[in-house]
Order: structure tokens, then sequence, then C-alpha cells
């Protein structure tokens, strides 16, 4: 599979996941209707410690990173491959509440792409 399409959330909190695929490595946008680059997120799964680790650089002013470094290291932990996120998620007048739900919107879709082993 060369691209991978999921979506979560409705209205303002509706964010998606892109995936492509470089060789075995991969490339996964987050984003929602603003998308924008916010965040770069590189995990790195070490196969002698058997275990991820994560590099992020989050852009002046942006909050990506905590979106972008979760879903990186998840990600790798789990495919045990690299894996560069790129997460631009912008709202204006956000609530908390709709902080809250697009988080939870963010988790549900990198756990689906860990679970369905894309």
């Amino acid at each position: 599979m060369d691209t991978y399409e999921l979506t979560k959330g409705k209205e303002r909190t509706k964010v998606s996941l892109s995936a492509h695929y470089i060789g075995s490595d991969q490339i996964i946008y987050i984003y929602n209707q603003n998308a924008h680059i916010g965040a770069v997120a590189v995990g790195e799964y070490d196969h002698k410690k058997r275990r991820a680790s994560t590099s992020v650089i989050t852009r002046l002013g942006h909050k990506d990173d905590v979106v972008a470094q979760k879903a990186a290291h998840l990600i790798s932990k789990s495919t045990r491959k690299p894996v560069c996120v790129i997460a631009g998620i912008h709202l204006d007048n956000i609530t908390e509440a709709e902080v809250t739900e697009i988080l939870e919107n963010t988790n549900r879709l990198v756990d689906e792409f860990i679970t369905r082993g894309v």
C-alpha cells in the first residue's frame, strides 16, 4: 500500500491522517481544514535496545509538537521503522473542549493506523 487516509471527528474538530511511503519508511501528515507545517517529528527505532526515540522541530508560535512527537514515537515503536510526522492543526478561537476533542481524535487516528498494521 502506497498511501493511507483516515479522518476522525466532525466540523471544527475533524482531523485527518495521511500516510505515504518512501521505501519502507513512512511520512505521516496529521492535519485539519487549516493544514500547515506546525511541527515535524522523526521517530527512529533502535533494534539493539528495542526502543524508539523521537526528535522534534516546532515552528515559532505553534503547539503541534504535542501531536507530532506522540504520533512519531508510537508509530516508530509499533512498526520498528523510521517515521516522519508532520503535524499542522489550527483552529481560530479554539476552546479547551475543542483542544481535548482534537487530541482525542488524533490519538484515535494513530491507534487505528497502528492497529491496521499499515
